[in-house]
């Protein structure tokens, strides 16, 4: 169990069995990650359904390594979700239909929070695939029968591209000279160049 965990009840009275239940469904969080450095839970009512019928809000404040995931569940947040960057707070704002069961409106934030906690988990493992940058090129050796050729990148370095690498089929249009797009990453022999794209087609798009 982390500790501390704090909880507050807002608008209604604090329970045993609900924070008996939502301790155990932080115990259930560090199964999924183990790192989390502290957690505060906020359950309220807010004041405009005090008197007319309660509606629901939970609120989850996980502290983690490099940043923070926050997770609110309750019908003011109008669906919204956002992140604010990987090395900053992650702030995640999230809704379904409101919640007038405490006990289901608890679960669903926890819910949510273990997927949050799960994202941060694989990206912090660099599971998430990021796209290489773009770079340009130039034709410089062109082999048609053998189906492969060589780029020459700004820096004049040269780098080996298969037929294969070349989108849309244009591997057939290329000519020593042509302007292209790519990314490079590492092959069996060295570096290689992989979603080859014709200068042209790229301004065209």
């Amino acid at each position: 169990m982390i500790l501390p965990v704090q909880i507050t009840f807002r608008n209604l009275e604090s329970s045993k069995p609900l924070d008996t239940l939502i301790r155990g469904q932080v115990e259930e969080l560090e199964k999924y990650y183990g790192r989390i450095i502290s957690c505060r839970v906020v359950v309220e009512v807010p004041e405009r359904h005090h008197r007319s019928g309660s509606i629901y809000h939970v609120r989850i404040d996980l502290g983690v390594p490099g940043g923070e995931v926050v997770v609110k569940e309750g019908p003011s947040l109008h669906g919204a979700a956002q992140d604010v960057g990987e090395e900053k707070a992650e702030k995640h704002l999230e809704v379904d239909v409101p919640h007038k069961d405490v006990r289901l409106a608890i679960r669903d934030a926890f819910r949510k929070a273990r997927r949050r906690l799960q994202d941060y988990a694989r990206r912090q493992r660099g599971d998430v695939k990021t796209h290489p940058p773009s770079l340009d090129g130039r034709v410089t050796r062109l082999f048609p029968d053998e189906g492969y050729g060589f780029l020459q990148t700004p820096d004049e370095r040269e780098v080996y591209f298969h037929r294969n690498a070349v989108l849309h089929e244009a591997f057939d249009r290329l000519k020593v000279g042509t302007e292209v797009h790519f990314a490079e990453e590492m092959g069996e022999k060295g570096p290689q160049a992989s979603s080859v794209r014709l200068a042209s087609e790229h301004r065209a798009a």
